[in-house]
């Protein structure tokens, strides 16, 4: 994948004293507990911790879907008071328009927000060229594979151009090979564009190759128990990921990550 190198001039994303509980007339849940964290523009952040521990909660806080019960989370000095143009999301299944072709899909969010038809177009083109799906840019998301529709969900969000990605286990419904894959293809757009991305997982391989910073939250109530650098995300292109995950720095650092989620 050939990408031309662009940089974002985002702000940062600071969560404080953010605190989250479920609640309905029988009961109350806590889901996190005084989450104090500040993501730095251009940082790939990875969050993992055990099911149930409020990673997609804190997301979905950060996107702006629900408000935090207590706290302050803000990008930049702005305070997220609902969804923004600058925050894009990309769900864990695509959620794609079956009666829009590829590119319709891809152009969907330029359009709705006024882009000439011209500039949108050649938008859409340039982040199917990312993703490697140019040559399926006329057909229905039906027609392609999962791993397919995923990339053209990625391209979707990129499309609107956001300064912060969020991912919520975007790769966690794919098989191995396919996972592998788009996690490089994940890799090589963000050394491209410099975006900001919060990405949560399961897997801590994922967490640790993917991540220029790994986060590893607590059960229930969420709070974060880790937060480390790891060097392999920004790891030279041309080195192949097997060989960063057969080094013994990825296996201590994942035997730390593993420490901290037990």
């Amino acid at each position: 994948m050939t990408v031309q190198s662009v940089r974002t001039h985002a702000d940062a994303i600071r969560v404080t004293e953010v605190e989250h509980v479920f609640a309905s007339r029988a009961t109350e849940v806590p889901a996190l507990d005084r989450i104090d964290l500040t993501i730095e523009p251009g940082e790939l952040v990875t969050l993992a911790g055990p099911s149930g521990c409020g990673k997609t909660t804190l997301l979905r806080l950060v996107a702006g879907f629900m408000a935090p019960s207590s706290g302050r989370i803000a990008v930049g000095e702005r305070e997220v008071r609902g969804p923004g143009a600058e925050r894009g999301v990309v769900f864990q299944q695509p959620t794609l328009y079956p009666w829009l072709d590829v590119r319709g899909n891809v152009v969907l969010g330029p359009r709705l927000r006024g882009v000439a038809k011209g500039e949108r177009r050649a938008r859409a083109d340039t982040y199917l060229a990312m993703v490697g799906l140019t040559d399926v840019a006329e057909r229905r998301p039906y027609e392609l594979s999962g791993g397919m529709q995923q990339r053209v969900q990625i391209a979707r969000v990129l499309a609107n151009d956001p300064d912060i990605v969020l991912m919520d286990e975007p790769f966690g419904a794919l098989d191995a090979l396919t996972r592998e894959r788009l996690q490089g293809e994940l890799l090589t757009l963000w050394r491209a564009t410099g975006k900001t991305v919060l990405f949560i997982t399961h897997s801590v391989d994922e967490a640790v190759l993917l991540g220029s910073r790994v986060l590893v939250m607590s059960p229930r109530p969420g709070r974060i128990v880790l937060d480390e650098t790891a060097p392999f995300a920004r790891a030279s292109a041309d080195v192949d990921p097997a060989e960063l995950r057969a080094s013994p720095e990825f296996a201590a650092m994942t035997r730390r990550v593993r420490e901290a989620i037990a």
